[in-house]
C-alpha cells in the first residue's frame, strides 16, 4: 500500500521562476509522467533546453527534489559578420514529491536522455514499528 502522500508535491517555485509557459499560463517544462511496476516506481520528467550538468537531484527527508538551472546563448550572424539575432535564455525550475522517507539515495538510479530525466526506485513499504511492552511494577 502506497503511503497517501507519495508523490505529492510539497514544494513548488515561484511561476514566475519558471522558463517557459503555454499560452493557457502551464509550464511548458517539467511535465511529468510516473509509472508504476510490479516492484518500482519509474518518473520521467521533461527537461527541454537543459543538459545534463544543468540538472541537480537531492533526496531530503523522503522528498526527491529535481532542480534545473541554464544559462544559454544563441548568436547568429551574415556572412559580413553583422548581427542578424541574438537569442539569450536564462531560467531555473524546480519540482519535488515525497516518495518516503524508507527510500535511500542509494537506492534511485538516474538517467538524462534527449532531454527527459529518468529516475528509477524502488517500493518499499513503510516499517512497521511495534512497541516493545514494558509492565509497571505496583508498590506497596
Amino acid at each position: 500500500m502506497l503511503v497517501p502522500r507519495l508523490f505529492d508535491e510539497v514544494l513548488l517555485d515561484d511561476y514566475a521562476r519558471y522558463p517557459r509557459h503555454e499560452a493557457n499560463g502551464r509550464l511548458s517544462i517539467m511535465h511529468t509522467d510516473v509509472e508504476e511496476k510490479e516492484d518500482s516506481y519509474v518518473l520521467k520528467m521533461d527537461l527541454p533546453g537543459f543538459r545534463k550538468e544543468d540538472v541537480n537531484i537531492e533526496l531530503q527527508e523522503g522528498t526527491l527534489i529535481v532542480r534545473a538551472a541554464s544559462n544559454a546563448h544563441n548568436e547568429k550572424k551574415d556572412e559580413e559578420g553583422r548581427l542578424i539575432r541574438s537569442e539569450r535564455f536564462s531560467g531555473n525550475c524546480m519540482r519535488s514529491f515525497y516518495i518516503g522517507e524508507d527510500v535511500k539515495q542509494e537506492d534511485i538510479r538516474a538517467k538524462f536522455e534527449n532531454g527527459v530525466l529518468i529516475l528509477t526506485f524502488p517500493k518499499k513499504q513503510p516499517e512497521v514499528k511495534v512497541e516493545d511492552s514494558h509492565t509497571i511494577r505496583i508498590e506497596g
